[in-house]
């Protein structure tokens, strides 16, 4: 009988902690990873597998799962640091006549640059909602695509819409909404072309009509037709801010989850994009039916949108990962930074119980890949799922003295990594992004912003 080979890699003498069901973690475990899945997780020292396998010392660092971002706009890279001190519609209306000069060598920079710092920051999947498909704009989805494909990270693509323009009684310019019958093409050939349902695709496509102040709810039904009849997912806005609770209020009568769930707009194939505004009766609907939330406590700190019901939400049983959101209302589009946040802001308004370290940490992971509907697949270190996992560096002076490896991640200063792997396949060594030129990407970032801040 032919001996069998060892696995491909091992990662060795590091704190593991798993995320799986049962909590389990390692002050001084292992990993081995075969191909693109994890083959086993142990304690103490790894077996002594042959010379096939490449080694990595672990030594003074934590292994987690990767993280998982469950809402952007990757275009919006090219776009941070404006309207610094407005509210969402203040800043939504400024932005929107500068997003109506994008096209497809722009939104190929800046989604390469949004995913080069994603990267750095221990992401290993994201969603991306983009809803501005100015006309002549070129093919902006293929674009996000190429450039996830370059940088190596998971990618869930949304595609976006808007159909209600301001000439509507809607917030976006006329010149970046689109017809409803061009958006539902697009969305078929967006599928046709780009959705991989199998277990370790790298992408898959969501439709997502962008907000009930930018979609008619003619859009709303047949996109959801639409989504169901091809085994897509469904993504949206929604109860972002007090504005948003008036415009529903004063359009159709009712808050923002029950005008969406009158639409169909429930089911756990549905993930909404904040969740600020929810009440109590719209808390318990997601929960009975499964709809996901996509909590960004960072983008809603800066446009001073209002601080999510994390909490009750975890504990009626609704799904919630969390996300950056655009990097135009998070410059920094650090998704290491949002389990912090999203603890600092739970406890703030709910008291020191109301969420602990390792709910933050799990939120990050596993949640956001039960929001994204891959929770067999990755979120969690266990044998058998995909090898998407971030390997952080807590030796350092600004980590060393806490005991407590998970502390130090969640509530110490964001740690280098030592080693991040996508599908098993090495995307950041050293706290540097290996697939990709970062510096020449700095650059090509740089020039596009300028030439879309100059109309050029």
């Amino acid at each position: 009988m032919a001996a069998v080979s060892g696995p491909d890699l091992v990662i060795e003498g590091c704190a593991v902690v798993t995320v799986d069901a049962a909590g389990t973690e390692y002050r001084d475990g292992w990993v081995s990873v075969r191909g693109n899945v994890i083959e086993a997780v142990g304690s103490g020292r790894a077996p002594a597998f042959g010379p096939e396998t490449r080694r990595i010392d672990g030594r003074g660092c934590l292994l987690t799962p990767g993280l998982v971002n469950t809402h952007h706009h990757l275009y919006q890279w090219i776009t941070r640091g404006v309207a610094a001190d407005n509210t969402l519609f203040e800043w939504l209306t400024t932005l929107y006549p500068v997003w109506a000069r994008i096209d497809e060598k722009s939104v190929r920079i800046a989604a390469t640059g949004a995913l080069v710092s994603l990267a750095r920051s221990g992401c290993t999947t994201t969603s991306d909602h983009h809803y501005v498909f100015p006309r002549g704009g070129g093919d902006l989805l293929g674009a996000e695509i190429g450039a996830a494909a370059a940088v190596g990270l998971r990618f869930h693509p949304a595609r976006g819409s808007m159909d209600l323009g301001r000439s509507q009684g809607g917030l976006p310019p006329d010149e970046v909404v689109e017809s409803i019958d061009d958006i539902l093409a697009a969305s078929v050939a967006a599928v046709e072309q780009w959705h991989d349902p199998s277990f370790d695709a790298m992408v898959r496509i969501a439709l997502a009509p962008c907000s009930p102040f930018s979609v008619t709810a003619d859009l709303l039904r047949e996109s959801a037709a639409l989504a169901r009849a091809h085994g897509v997912r469904l993504h949206t806005h929604l109860a972002e801010t007090v504005d948003e609770l008036d415009f529903c209020r004063e359009n159709f009568g009712c808050a923002p989850a029950e005008y969406m769930e009158r639409l169909g707009w429930l089911g756990e194939d549905v993930w909404f994009a904040h969740g600020v505004h929810l009440d109590d009766p719209a808390i318990a609907a997601m929960a009975r039916t499964g709809t996901g939330v996509a909590h960004c406590p960072t983008s809603n700190g800066r446009l001073g949108a209002g601080i999510a019901p994390t909490a009750a939400l975890v504990a009626a049983g609704v799904p919630v990962g969390l996300g950056v959101d655009g990097a135009a209302s998070n410059e920094s589009s650090s998704m290491i930074e949002e389990p912090r946040n999203a603890l600092l802001y739970a406890r703030a308004v709910g008291g020191p119980r109301a969420m602990t370290v390792r709910t933050a940490l799990e939120l990050a992971t596993l949640g956001g890949a039960r929001v994204l509907g891959r929770a067999a697949e990755i979120g969690s270190i266990e044998p058998g799922k995909l090898a998407d996992l971030a390997l952080w560096r807590l030796d350092t002076p600004a980590h060393a003295g806490i005991e407590d490896p998970v502390v130090a991640l969640v509530l110490g200063a964001a740690p280098p990594l030592a080693l991040t792997l996508v599908n098993g396949r090495e995307v950041v060594r050293d706290g540097v992004v290996t697939t990709v030129d970062e510096a020449g990407v700095g650059l090509e970032v740089a020039a596009a912003q300028a030439a879309l801040r100059l109309g050029s």
